[in-house]
């Protein structure tokens, strides 16, 4: 047998749950994306001048 043909199946298996999750991830931040979008125009809504005291 040559160690070409070896297939280490923790590794793969590692490798599979890991694209699991970051599916998961993405799909979860599609979601709060659209139930939340984020806008530039509030944070550059809080800088404005300081006032005066």
């Amino acid at each position: 047998m040559s160690d070409e043909t070896l297939i280490d199946f923790a590794a793969e298996r590692e490798r599979r749950i890991h694209d699991l999750h970051e599916k998961r991830l993405q799909d979860m931040r599609q979601a709060f994306e659209q139930a939340l979008p984020l806008t530039a125009k509030k944070k550059s809504k809080a800088r404005g001048k300081p006032k005066k005291r």
